[in-house]
């Protein structure tokens, strides 16, 4: 396995694998057996950085939720996980109701939101402090103030490390970040965005972003990185939940006319390599020259070991050149 570091205070940073795991789907759609079989595997390899959220996965049963975060905790209890393995979660989308969504009924990111559900976060998961806690998505009637003293009062306290954002519009992340520095206070370090090399239009509107997907990494947020070094990026949905092995799963605003030409590129690199396109998009955000950690999922040890493999393949300078310009 390989590391990078999280973070800039010395007292919360952290030293994380360079594949991060998502757990989104533990506890639910995927059995406890098959997902404690993942969570061994992906330890046995080194690897020490593991997602979830406190709204995983409401969608399967019409619940609020917290089931990703409840197995995890079973998963440390059990298998006597201490602080090596660093657990990152996020609050602000759990539906306030079963049977609810999160677009129009989510608890938002009030002051008193952000405390309560970091609490929950911690029992669920059986820890004492959460190394890693995102604003899931924007809350737009609450003002940024509030929740930037929310989230770093926490931290004064140290139930929480590091903060996050993930689906926000870049000038609310600079917004909130501004305000931080100007108090005094610690701000967003990690951002969580979708991520993968076939890159999506940012102008199809849905339910959850009407002024377009804010929720992918586009030029503005890579930009941004590059002003902002201190900043990492975990990219949630590396592998387009297997639309690179089953084409009919691409989502449609991946449905213009550079994607046949960054596939192609893709499956040469693939063959070059010996590779599966899988692990060429994994290892291109790895080694990429921005801090990028993919957030892959897995539901069989059979895929883990396949995102695992991606961690030692290095591109060559000319491979990752013709990935880079396919357009």
């Amino acid at each position: 396995m390989k590391y990078r570091t999280i973070g800039t205070d010395p007292k919360n940073r952290r030293e994380v694998s360079v594949l991060a795991l998502g757990a989104m789907l533990f506890g639910s759609q995927t059995d406890e057996a098959t997902s404690f079989a993942v969570l061994d595997r992906y330890v046995e390899a080194g690897g020490n950085f593991i997602d979830t959220s406190d709204n995983y996965a409401f969608w399967i049963d019409g619940g609020q939720g917290g089931e990703s975060e409840e197995l995890l905790g079973r998963w440390r209890r059990s298998r006597g996980v201490g602080d090596e393995i660093v657990f990152a979660t996020k609050l602000g989308a759990r539906p306030l109701a079963p049977g609810t969504g999160y677009i129009d009924n989510a608890e938002g990111l009030s002051a008193k939101v952000i405390r309560e559900s970091a609490e929950r976060s911690r029992d669920r998961l059986g820890v004492a402090k959460l190394d890693l806690l995102y604003a899931h998505i924007e809350d737009q009637r609450v003002p940024l103030q509030e929740t930037v003293e929310g989230f770093a009062e926490l931290v004064a306290e140290g139930t929480v490390g590091l903060l996050g954002a993930s689906n926000h519009a870049i000038w609310r992340v600079e917004r909130a970040r501004a305000l931080a520095a100007a108090a005094g206070l610690p701000g967003y370090e990690v951002l969580q965005y979708a991520h993968s090399h076939l890159r999506p239009r940012l102008d199809v509107p849905d339910d959850l972003f009407p002024d377009g997907s804010l929720g992918h990494a586009g030029p503005e947020l890579l930009s941004y990185l590059r002003a902002e070094p201190a900043l990492t990026l975990v990219a949630y949905s590396p592998l387009l939940k297997g639309a690179y092995t089953h084409p009919d799963r691409l989502p449609q605003d991946f449905d213009h006319a550079g994607t046949p030409a960054r596939l192609k590129v893709l499956r040469e690199v693939a063959r070059e390599r010996g590779a599966t396109v899988n692990q060429v998009v994994l290892a291109w955000q790895i080694g990429a020259e921005l801090p990028i950690v993919p957030l892959a999922g897995a539901s069989s040890v059979a895929q883990l070991e396949e995102n695992l493999a991606a961690v030692d393949l290095e591109l060559t300078p000319e491979q990752r050149a013709r990935l880079d310009a396919a357009h």
